[in-house]
């Protein structure tokens, strides 16, 4: 068996292109900030993909940068800046904190505005997700919820199996997919670092979502035959290549479809998130 391969940086296109269909409806023009903290290289590149992303969308991205070792009152400050700001739509604040830094960036997820907060980690969006009553879903789960639903794969019913617990993927995604709606309704199990025979699980997977944060830490003989296969992860190879938390090469002679890295997951977080600040923008001029 060859894997079909889920190409996300297609099914990303299609969904940025409705964001920019959506912005040109609107009277006002979404603003949207990601707040850098200290001069990390790979989130500083990350943060430009998202502006430069914004920008083709119709958007306009405003740069807000603080050192490394900036504390957390400037902080708090910046955000409130930016609540007041009535040209800024959607803020977020780019992870992880520099090393040393004393910030606990839940403290600054919490002070975005709750109908400002793109990345839909705030406790109010994260409590509404709980609910059953979403108003932005965290765009990483959004994406992978998003990957399936245009490739035909229908979770209802289904049983997900989820290898990962973070608040930023493995969680809400498990909340996500076991609520009412269409494209959910599955049977969701999550594992982690705690989890016994790891393999016993993955192997009882219909689809199967990796989170590990971990390089390859799937492998071919943990999956079933015919299962479908997202690969959250991303990990710098000993080449220097990008790589996921599954073992490609093996895995993908297993199952029936499945994420690569780079090109599954990764566009649709930065589609995601833009959906999520053009709903903003429309919440707003509503």
């Amino acid at each position: 068996m060859t894997a079909k391969i889920i190409d996300g940086k297609a099914i990303a296109a299609e969904v940025r292109q409705e964001v920019a269909e959506r912005v040109q409806k609107l009277s006002v023009q979404p603003g949207f900030v990601d707040l850098l903290i200290g001069d990390d290289a790979a989130s500083g590149t990350y943060v430009r993909m998202k502006n430069k992303a914004a920008a083709e969308a119709g958007m306009r991205a405003f740069e807000h940068t603080l050192p490394a070792d900036a504390s957390l009152d400037q902080a708090l400050d910046v955000i409130a800046q930016l609540n007041a700001d009535p040209n800024v739509h959607g803020a977020m604040v780019q992870g992880p904190m520099p090393s040393g830094s004393q910030i606990d960036i839940l403290e600054l997820q919490k002070a975005i505005l709750p109908e400002k907060d793109v990345d839909g980690l705030h406790p109010e969006n994260q409590g509404l997700l709980a609910m059953g009553r979403p108003r932005f879903v965290p765009a990483t789960p959004a994406g992978v919820v998003e990957l399936l639903r245009r490739s035909d794969i229908d979770p209802s019913g289904k049983r997900v199996v989820i290898v990962g617990r973070s608040t930023l993927v493995g969680r809400p995604l498990s909340i996500l997919l076991s609520s009412k709606g269409e494209g959910l309704n599955a049977t969701v199990t999550i594992c982690h670092t705690g989890t016994k025979d790891l393999a016993v699980e993955t192997l009882r997977a219909d689809i199967l979502i990796v989170a590990a944060g971990q390089a390859r830490a799937v492998t071919g003989d943990m999956v079933s035959p015919g299962a479908i296969v997202v690969d959250v992860g991303t990990n710098r190879g000993e080449d220097g290549k990008l790589i996921g938390d599954v073992d490609f090469d093996q895995v993908s002679k297993v199952a029936s479809a499945i994420t690569p890295v780079p090109g599954g997951v990764g566009p649709m977080t930065v589609a995601m998130l833009l959906r999520n600040t053009v709903f903003a923008a429309e919440l707003a001029a509503s």
